[in-house]
């Protein structure tokens, strides 16, 4: 294993041949990032592009979730802190882009939902399998964000500027099979076929030319990369400005109390 792996503490990193598998690994509290795990997550594809032993990255979950999104007590951390929201938002952009900019293919293996940030990046990875039941959905209205993060720039790519806003305002959850069925994901499976699936996938684009796969890559991704560009200094700076309302320090102290948030628009 690269050496530049051995500084990662949220994401564990297993080999198959030529295939490295990146594994979102706090099953305890199903995979939410925390400070450390978005930390990582902006360099984590920059050090797997640059991985001389792979050739296809596969993103998935430890435990029964791929990610339940942002940690609660980060959210806090973020509201309490500006200098750590200032370095946060670097970070989300960073994912955004080196994701964008790895000329490896990425493979999202979804084996549980997949929320918030986990939607995002099951959106923006190049391929992405589900389990039928998996839940995709961005909840960023729901606890008074905005989807600055990337969801932003994704939804309304794949599904279309009506749908996508009805989604982004709502946060309202659709299943691996509906998602599939939207064009929002490669193709959704029964649990017990994910890994048999994503195997299958991995051998047949290793079986193929890799080079001109990743140029295939390179020249599709363009469009995305220059929306992604114009869009999240402002998507971000939208979801800071959220961050300092009443209404978010509501919808935390509800999530705490476990009761509904009551939001007032300040």
């Amino acid at each position: 294993m690269s050496d530049f792996f051995d500084r990662y503490e949220f994401f564990k990193f297993e080999r198959k041949g030529k295939v490295l598998n990146i594994i979102l690994n706090n099953p305890e509290k199903l995979n939410a990032f925390s400070e450390a795990g978005h930390r990582e997550l902006s360099r984590v594809f920059f050090d797997a592009a640059e991985d001389l032993d792979s050739e296809i990255i596969v993103v998935t979950g430890a435990g029964r979730a791929f990610t339940a999104g942002g940690d609660l007590e980060y959210m806090q951390k973020l509201r309490d802190n500006p200098e750590l929201m200032h370095r946060t938002i670097r970070e989300a952009k960073r994912f955004v882009f080196t994701l964008l900019d790895c000329e490896k293919p990425v493979i999202c293996k979804v084996n549980g939902d997949a929320i918030g940030l986990g939607t995002t990046l099951s959106f923006l990875a190049d391929i992405t399998f589900s389990t039928e039941t998996a839940k995709f959905g961005d909840p960023h209205n729901n606890v008074a964000l905005m989807a600055g993060d990337g969801g932003s720039v994704i939804w309304p790519q794949l599904m279309g500027y009506a749908r996508a806003k009805h989604y982004l305002f709502t946060g309202e959850v659709i299943k691996g099979k509906e998602a599939q069925e939207m064009g929002l994901i490669h193709k959704a499976v029964a649990p017990e076929e994910l890994d048999a699936a994503v195997d299958a996938y991995t051998e047949r684009l290793l079986a193929m030319p890799i080079q001109s796969v990743r140029w295939t890559k390179q020249v599709v991704n363009i469009p995305l990369k220059q929306l992604a560009h114009s869009m999240m200094d402002a998507g971000m700076a939208y979801e800071h400005i959220a961050g300092q309302t009443s209404d978010h320090q509501e919808a935390i102290d509800a999530f705490r109390e476990r009761r509904k948030p009551a939001f007032t628009g300040k």
